[in-house]
């Protein structure tokens, strides 16, 4: 899919909203453990609740990973039941890889080609001939991670080179790799003050944007930032929708809170 595309459905929606499925197996309801693919069928059954409030999906590959073979199948079911049934759905491999040239190939292979995602994450720190490859894909995208939000984001990505945060150098550098206009990038809702610089240095790019919800991100301060004139955000929320509730009608529930997302980002869109 390409950005213009997913702009429409962004419009169409009212929605920027990207669910985020990370399916830890010990937090899904206990009646879902006797089925042949449990993992599969509450992605399943999220999706049928949330589909119409959202513009992508996000499964997080290593919770997947974590369950051997039985979790690579639930995310190939999950891939093709979304292009099945959902064909118009952005979806986004957060696997969060990169390596040498001919490693990231295969990786970019696998989600991209093999599986049929829009997009994968791509670690940024071993340069260009580490992402190219993700870039080679038409109508794919490469979201490099670009300022995270979690605690040790600090650790690294602020710290000055030459009076530059590090982090702005790696925005810099990759609007020079070939295929750049394939790139999207990650930006943590937690901080959304820090938009407004990345913006004038990626003024049209989509940032994905996690942390919004359970990482305490505020969606309005995420627009404020962060949004261009064609949205250009797609803001992701995990465990706030997909673990809203354990009972029975668990999906249902995940159903109103993605609802309540997309309502807000109506109002946000109005403002534009």
């Amino acid at each position: 899919m390409s950005p213009q595309e997913l702009t429409e459905q962004i419009f169409k929606k009212k929605s920027f909203l990207c669910v985020g499925l990370d399916v830890d197996i010990d937090r899904i309801p206990t009646y879902l453990l006797s089925e042949d693919d449990p993992i599969f069928e509450f992605n399943k059954a999220i999706i049928d609740a949330t589909h119409k409030f959202c513009v992508a999906y996000k499964p997080n590959i290593a919770f997947y990973e974590a369950n051997g073979v039985e979790g690579w199948q639930a995310l190939e079911k999950t891939i093709n039941y979304l292009h099945h049934e959902y064909p118009e759905i952005y979806t986004i491999a957060d696997a969060k890889r990169g390596d040498i040239g001919n490693t990231s190939r295969m990786y970019a292979k696998t989600f991209l080609k093999d599986l049929g995602f829009d997009s994968v994450t791509v670690a940024p720190y071993m340069g260009k001939d580490s992402v190219e490859p993700f870039l080679e894909f038409e109508n794919r995208q490469a979201i490099l991670l670009a300022l995270t939000s979690n605690e040790g984001a600090f650790d690294f990505q602020t710290q000055e080179i030459d009076g530059e945060e590090l982090y702005k150098k790696v925005l810099k550098t990759s609007k020079t790799w070939e295929n750049s206009e394939r790139l999207m990038y990650v930006v943590g809702a937690t901080k959304a003050e820090y938009l407004k610089e990345i913006r004038e240095i990626i003024p049209e790019n989509f940032i994905l944007v996690p942390g919004v919800g359970a990482q305490g991100g505020k969606l309005e301060d995420v627009c404020k930032y962060g949004m261009t004139k064609n949205v250009g955000l797609l803001v992701n929320s995990s465990r706030k929708i997909i673990y809203a509730s354990e009972s029975s009608n668990f999906a249902e529930i995940a159903g109103a809170k993605a609802e309540v997302l997309q309502q807000q980002m109506a109002e946000e869109l109005s403002k534009l």
